[in-house]
């Protein structure tokens, strides 16, 4: 195992799983070593990343610093090229979605399997007691789940939407899709806006930019919630209630002046945590929340709805909770019990980190503090990927709370899967 000389102590538990390979070329160069970081949000401290020996390619071939609150520690448990979303077995493997490769693997103590291959984009998972639920591009499909294996596929929402859909001639910028089980025995899954603001979305058959709901024991998917852009965040709360995170719209413009320019576009609009009720309005892309963190209003988008009569936006209820535009929030999850305060109860946020912004949002792992059915504001767990001049070491894409008490991160650019362990726990 490979320990960076700053940080010796730090050492990687000797139930590491490893994932050997990388795909070729799937990772951009690591920024130089002496890239200066960022600074460090109030309240956490770098800490080096532990490297377990085998695992210390690109871009753990030089030492990363991570930051963490105190007395925590953060290393590297496995490689996996493309990690995108993850969800706990019941028997204790850790699954992630590889979507570029049409795979589901299952990591468990020292092994790494494939689970499900040939897959079309598999991206969201999730479980309702022994069966494991699979968001594909173009179908949610039910397994049965046992000792490592997943067998008896049965699609219960099939036909969706993707870059093979005829009408849509391979454009489709949001495909991937998200799944969460609902407490009241529904299945709850995601598709996206074809684009950034394809209004015809809104009428397609199926409607796109929802979130659809499939009723206790199957039977035609319908619509849940409209105007969701991109709501690749699907989480199923401790009081059953299902949130979205959401991937607002890029290019808006001021609403004072009818121009697109940089200083506005930056700052707005902000990405919508919010929860879904029947029948809930998002707004886009007529209308887009301004202002927050907490009970942002709704305000006319003047490039899609400028005298308002599309959607009238003064009438949504406010957006529960917003982090920063451009932040790209993909997966997330809820957490109750088992971390210690002040994080015992609350959501975890894979913030991916802006693409087109200036300077660029950073990525991070976000904790949201859950009291009395409501979302707090949003707060850095897991940051430091992003150096000062805004290059990246690693982009999180969603971060799970293992039986273990560690919380597992998925990254996407460095290929990795992360163990956030807190104070105490090795």
């Amino acid at each position: 195992m490979r320990v960076w000389p700053r940080n010796r102590h730090l050492l990687c538990s000797a139930a590491v799983v490893l994932l050997a390979g990388c795909a070729a070329g799937s990772t951009p160069p690591p920024p130089a070593a002496t890239t200066a970081p960022a600074a460090a949000p109030a309240g956490l401290v770098p800490v080096t990343v532990a490297v377990p020996d085998g695992l210390d390619h690109r871009p753990f071939d030089t030492a990363r610093q991570a930051l963490v609150p105190p007395g925590w520690t953060v290393s590297v448990w496995a490689r996996v090229p493309k990690a995108r979303l993850a969800a706990w077995a019941p028997d204790g493997r850790l699954l992630v979605s590889l979507p570029s490769t049409g795979q589901v693997v299952s990591v468990g103590p020292g092994r790494v399997t494939p689970l499900l291959s040939g897959l079309t984009q598999p991206h969201g998972l999730s479980f309702t007691g022994s069966t494991l639920l699979v968001a594909e591009s173009d179908r949610i499909t039910t397994y049965d789940y046992r000792d490592g294996s997943a067998t008896g596929p049965r699609p219960i929402a099939a036909g969706l939407p993707d870059a093979r859909s005829p009408e849509l001639r391979g454009a489709y910028s949001h495909a991937l899709k998200s799944v969460t089980a609902g407490s009241d025995g529904a299945v709850y899954f995601s598709i996206g806006s074809t684009g950034n603001i394809s209004a015809q979305d809104r009428t397609a058959d199926p409607p796109r930019a929802t979130v659809m709901r499939v009723p206790p024991g199957g039977g035609p998917a319908t619509v849940f919630a409209t105007g969701v852009r991109n709501g690749t965040g699907l989480a199923t709360a401790p009081d059953g209630s299902i949130w979205t995170a959401v991937n607002n719209r890029d290019n808006i413009a001021d609403p004072a002046t009818g121009v697109v320019h940089p200083d506005y576009v930056a700052e707005n609009p902000p990405e919508a945590i919010a929860r879904l009720t029947p029948g809930r309005e998002l707004g886009w892309p007529f209308c887009h929340p301004t202002g927050g963190p907490a009970d942002a209003p709704f305000i006319r988008d003047v490039q899609t709805n400028a005298d308002g009569g599309a959607l009238d936006c003064a009438s949504l209820p406010p957006v529960e909770q917003t982090i920063g535009a451009h932040s790209a929030p993909l997966g997330m999850s809820f957490t109750e019990g088992v971390l210690p305060a002040p994080y015992d109860s609350g959501a975890l946020l894979g913030v991916h980190g802006s693409w087109n912004r200036q300077p660029p949002r950073a990525p991070e792992v976000s904790f949201l503090p859950w009291r009395n059915g409501i979302l707090g504001p949003a707060e850095t767990l897991l940051g430091g990927f992003q150096s000062a001049d805004g290059s990246r070491w690693g982009r999180p894409v969603s971060a799970v709370v293992g039986p273990d008490g560690g919380v597992y991160v998925t990254d996407d650019l460095a290929d990795a899967v992360y163990r956030l362990a807190p104070p105490g726990l090795r």
